[in-house]
């Protein structure tokens, strides 16, 4: 398989966009560029989007920045799509630029995502299914949550939770630490067939890699089943410089599942997103099929038709 590589630019934080920019001559776009946070969700995301409007005759350009770089290219034309719009995270960034009309939500391309206190099946297995549970058998688990970065929501939610004494928690310790020194933890306890609960996300690796269980939240606590929405984020007038590009981000909806196996694959396994990305579109062209559904590749043909051709 012969494939033509899309350029990929590290760009620093404060990288004036304007140096992106380029005038456009025709009505459709020859480029589209992303904003990439350093997320690998959003990494393999934007490959994989990348990697299809290739195949469709387009250039793609990767730029990685910080989020608020990236929302602020969108609006002014400098980027063609970002894919990690979090909500609710982001939702005071990214509405203001919708109201003033800079912007356009076009598809929430990750839909449902829950994060909050999890346990390993076997805990679950043997009665906690809330948070409300865990007290009961608090010696068990050392009174301790195991939670990630101070200073992040989740975390700030579960702190309130203890000094409100929320789903009796009051008595409770959380233990901040890094995500990844957080999973290596709850791995060795999990390993070792000890109780234990931390603070889980979807997608991630960790979803793939350990049988999980997110816990019911009681008492409002709001430490438990938490949605989220993850939103496609386009300049407001992309339907007007190409509609293909337009209906394709519409309709890039990823199933949560697929998502965590792309994390999985290039965050816990550490291979190259574009490997990741291609191996997954050779594999999932029914997948594909649906997010191309009436949209045209450069050359006229169905976005479909030039994909396969691609990928074959």
């Amino acid at each position: 398989m012969t494939m033509t590589h899309h350029r990929r630019h590290l760009l620093g934080a404060t990288l004036a966009l304007s140096s992106l920019a380029a005038p456009m001559a025709q009505a459709d776009l020859d480029e589209v560029r992303f904003g990439v946070p350093p997320w690998p969700g959003v990494t393999v995301k934007s490959e994989i989007a990348a990697q299809l409007l290739e195949a469709m005759g387009y250039e793609t350009r990767q730029n990685d920045l910080a989020v608020s770089v990236i929302l602020n290219g969108v609006a002014e034309g400098d980027l063609e799509t970002y894919l990690g719009g979090w909500y609710p995270v982001q939702t005071d960034m990214v509405e203001p630029l919708v109201a003033d009309g800079k912007v356009e939500k076009a598809a929430a391309n990750i839909q449902g995502a829950i994060s909050g206190l999890v346990v390993p099946r076997y805990v679950h297995e043997a009665g906690i299914e809330t948070v409300a549970d865990l007290n009961e058998y608090r010696e068990r688990f050392d009174g301790t949550i195991l939670g990630i970065e101070a200073g992040t929501g989740i975390n700030t939610a579960i702190g309130e939770a203890i000094d409100e004494d929320l789903a009796d928690l009051g008595d409770w310790n959380l233990r901040e630490s890094s995500t990844a020194a957080m999973l290596a933890q709850a791995e060795q306890k999990m390993r070792n067939g000890e109780w234990v609960t931390f603070v889980g996300w979807e997608p991630h690796w960790m979803n793939v890699s350990f049988d999980l269980v997110y816990l019911e939240d009681a008492d409002d606590a709001g430490v438990a089943e938490i949605e989220s929405t993850v939103w496609t984020v386009v300049p407001d007038d992309l339907k007007d410089q190409d509609a293909d590009v337009h209906r394709f981000m519409t309709q890039y909806v990823v199933d949560t599942a697929d998502q965590n196996d792309w994390v999985h694959a290039y965050s816990h396994e550490e291979r190259p997103a574009d490997e990741v990305a291609s191996e997954w579109i050779a594999a999932n062209h029914d997948t594909v099929a649906t997010w191309l559904e009436g949209v045209e590749a450069r050359d006229g043909r169905p976005a479909i038709e030039a994909v396969e051709a691609h990928f074959d």
